[in-house]
């Protein structure tokens, strides 16, 4: 999308089912073996009570939205502002939800409020990102 079709209050989402397998998957790509997210009957003994998700996953669905949706193919993605505001466990369905909420049209940067939610609503990723269009 150019820079010129963009404007405040655009807004798109992307929604995902964490599996097992991206679970095995990140951790041997991230190299965070947290026990938390691999180990059952250490997460048990936690405040979850099972395992959770890695949080960056989730990220990694703010990401896939900036770059394949909205602003799309040619997004540089310049920072990242995140607070994770509840647990996302291994067959939950996780929405990230982007809307544009700024824009420096002098260097075509943009704002956008990053916000995921859980298949119940339950909002699971507070956040702000910043990007680039050429």
């Amino acid at each position: 999308m150019k820079y010129s079709e963009i404007s405040i209050g655009m807004k798109d989402s992307l929604s995902k089912t964490f599996s097992e397998a991206d679970i095995v998957m990140f951790a041997g790509v991230s190299l965070d073996v947290n026990p938390l997210h691999m180990n059952e009957e250490f997460a048990k003994t936690t405040v979850f009570g099972k395992r959770i998700c890695h949080g960056m996953l989730s990220c990694g669905l703010i990401s896939a939205c900036l770059a394949n949706k909205l602003p799309g193919a040619g997004t540089i993605y310049l920072g990242q502002e995140v607070k994770f505001t509840a647990p996302v466990f291994i067959g939950d369905t996780v929405t990230a939800e982007l809307e544009i909420v700024e824009m420096r049209d002098d260097k075509h940067i943009i704002k956008l409020s990053t916000n995921c939610f859980n298949q119940d609503g339950k909002q699971v990723i507070a956040g702000t990102a910043t990007v680039k269009l050429p």
